[in-house]
């Protein structure tokens, strides 16, 4: 395969876990698994909460795709990849740049930033299973760009 269909693999599964992770967080977080979930919901006590245990969940499937891509570099590793980067670009935004888990970009206030910080808390401000809205991670929706950039 050439650069431009790795890239381009990487790039579609990258974008997949978008949905993917907005579908688990609105109907498995915030459902059948929210006795983990709701750890994120409540002050956190300690470093890790039980929530945590999601990202191992999400890095298996990347795990497996890298490793068994790795031998031919065929396509399964590419979309491993792009699994594990969309995970890391979670964890700096959701938990460095959001929660301040780790204390970094605590002064960044561009507009898609302002709208990402402010819809996910938003979503924390209903503390129950139910009730909660915006389940997305990365990609805010232009409603609430909007909302949270109109002066």
């Amino acid at each position: 395969m050439n650069v431009l269909t790795n890239m381009g693999i990487l790039l579609f599964f990258f974008i997949l876990m978008e949905g993917v992770a907005w579908f688990t967080h609105k109907y498995i977080m915030h459902g059948s698994m929210w006795f983990w979930h709701e750890s994120h919901h409540k002050p956190r006590k300690g470093v890790f909460e039980l929530n945590d245990l999601f990202g191992f969940m999400f890095a298996v499937p990347s795990i497996l795709l890298i490793v068994l891509g790795s031998f031919s570099l065929d396509w399964r590793f590419y979309a491993g990849l792009g699994i594990a980067l969309y995970g890391f670009a979670y964890f700096l935004v959701h938990d460095v740049f959001v929660h301040q888990r780790v204390k970094w970009l605590k002064k960044t206030n561009l507009p898609y930033f302002r709208a990402m910080r402010m819809t996910h808390h938003l979503h924390h401000a209903v503390h129950s299973k139910h009730g909660a809205e915006a389940f997305g991670f990365l990609f805010v929706l232009p409603k609430f760009y909007k909302r949270f950039n109109d002066k």
